[in-house]
């Protein structure tokens, strides 16, 4: 690697949000992630998101190809791994030897050549309400940012609202979790054949749990964690903002308890059964008849 590669790469990466994009590809790799996602997670407007990916690209630290009608973005490991032999390459009086645990301490992941890349899965989660306006709004935010990149929050409702309900924003911005990104959509937008494939599905109101969902494509793991609706709260606003300040601290206890399962090792009985469990924790709602 030339000189003006590396400051290229350097100068592609000094700068916040196109640092959060790198992380985010290379915990992806080698699968990679549509733009719009990265957007998306990262609260950032697409038009921002693609000028920052193409100083990547230009910087030979990303790559694209076109899906369809989404363009996935991927880091490009070779590249990182030679800007970090860069670095070490005049360490130690130029003794390569010596220099060389360095560098596999560093990328003990990505030594393609010897080790091959495993990437570390990312769980698609969806959470479901009626209104998808206040309740899975909330539970999507908080995975979102909680999450730490090993998950991809959605939420969606089967009667959606088509706003999200204000004290909900209020709330999540309250709490260091923005979500202006965040907008009430139906459940059918994620039941086509270009639609994120689902490994867990989670239903927030009883009335949603007691529908018939869409079929999910890849079978996800389903739980229902019912949280009484507090847009439903009559009274001055300082009482409505409380009801939702309940919600999304009963929302992210039951999100934390799931942050803390072993998805990766538990099998799937004790996993459904654990679910169930987060499910019935403080905070959860009196089923209407009928619903489980």
């Amino acid at each position: 690697m030339e000189s003006s590669d590396a400051i290229a790469a350097f100068a592609a990466l000094a700068q916040e949000t196109r640092l959060a994009v790198f992380r985010a590809l290379v915990r992806a790799a080698p699968g990679g992630i549509a733009a719009g996602d990265l957007a998306r997670d990262l609260g950032v407007p697409a038009n921002t998101m693609s000028a920052h990916l193409a100083v990547l690209a230009r910087a030979g630290l990303v790559s694209s190809r076109r899906d369809s009608r989404s363009i996935i973005y991927r880091a490009e490991i070779t590249r990182l791994r030679e800007v970090i032999v860069f670095l070490a390459a005049d360490c130690c009086g130029g003794n390569a030897d010596l220099c060389a645990p360095l560098v596999a301490d560093l990328m003990p992941c990505c030594d393609e050549e010897r080790r091959g890349f495993v990437p570390e899965k990312i769980y698609n989660v969806m959470f479901l309400c009626t209104g998808n306006s206040a309740r899975s709004i909330m539970a999507e935010a908080i995975l979102q940012r909680d999450g730490g990149g090993h998950f991809r929050a959605y939420s969606a409702g089967s009667y959606p609202n088509g706003t999200v309900n204000p004290f909900a924003l209020k709330v999540l911005e309250s709490y260091g979790y923005p979500a202006a990104w965040a907008r009430s959509k139906s459940w059918d937008e994620f039941s086509g054949p270009e639609a994120p494939v689902m490994d867990f599905v989670f239903t927030v109101c009883d009335n949603a749990a007691g529908e018939v969902c869409p079929v999910w494509p890849g079978h996800p793991m389903t739980a229902h964690w019912g949280i009484d609706d507090p847009a439903s709260v009559q009274g001055p606003d300082i009482e409505k903002e409380k009801a939702f300040v309940q919600a999304f601290k009963y929302l992210r206890t039951r999100i934390g308890v799931f942050l803390s399962l072993p998805l990766a090792s538990i099998d799937q009985m004790a996993l459904s059964t654990k679910l169930r469990e987060i499910g019935r924790l403080e905070g959860t709602s009196t089923p209407r008849p009928g619903v489980a």
